[in-house]
């Protein structure tokens, strides 16, 4: 059995099962931190007179989506050798693969407030072995769903991983 046949049958046995991740309350600051990230400076200008009025701010549009964890994040050692944490490594742990994201869509439906809570409900949907150019690899789809306490969906992110076998001849690590 291959690694990538290994991939599939865990696959197999996490699909559709989802996992819920309390994110915690959003912040302005944590807001203005993403929104300086990626060079908005209205969007700091504009949160910090909103919150300094008293008003309720909005997370920047790509918030959600782009907040690659909500803990400080595994140690380098704990990172697989692609630099990918665990959770980010369905279905792999332990077998000779490396990851490549293969991309993602974003679906924003309403931008959360400052004090919000905020829980991520993440799901593998979708498994599928493909041959390509340079051999056999496996397409693993996942589910993000962030809500609001009362369910409202904010962002959805629907990804694609692509898992390659690094003991297949011409892979590289």
């Amino acid at each position: 059995m291959s690694a990538l046949d290994d991939v599939l049958s865990r696959a197999r046995n996490l699909m559709g099962r989802w996992e819920d991740e309390d994110c915690g309350t959003v912040t302005v600051k944590e807001f203005c931190r993403y929104a300086a990230a990626v060079d908005d400076v209205d969007y700091l200008r504009r949160a910090r007179a909103r919150e300094a009025a008293g008003e309720p701010v909005e997370a920047p549009p790509l918030f959600l989506a782009a907040t690659m964890s909500w803990e400080d994040g595994p140690a380098e050692e704990e990172l697989r050798p692609d630099g990918l944490a665990a959770r980010e490594s369905p279905c792999t742990q332990g077998l000779p693969v490396r990851l490549v994201h293969g991309g993602q869509s974003v679906r924003l439906t309403r931008a959360p407030l400052a004090g919000t809570r905020v829980t991520a409900s993440r799901a593998l949907v979708s498994a599928e072995r493909k041959h390509g150019r340079s051999g056999d690899f496996v397409l693993l789809g996942l589910t993000t769903r962030y809500t609001s306490p009362d369910g409202t969906e904010l962002t959805a992110v629907d990804e694609t991983v692509v898992v390659l076998d690094v003991l297949r001849k011409g892979a590289t690590t």
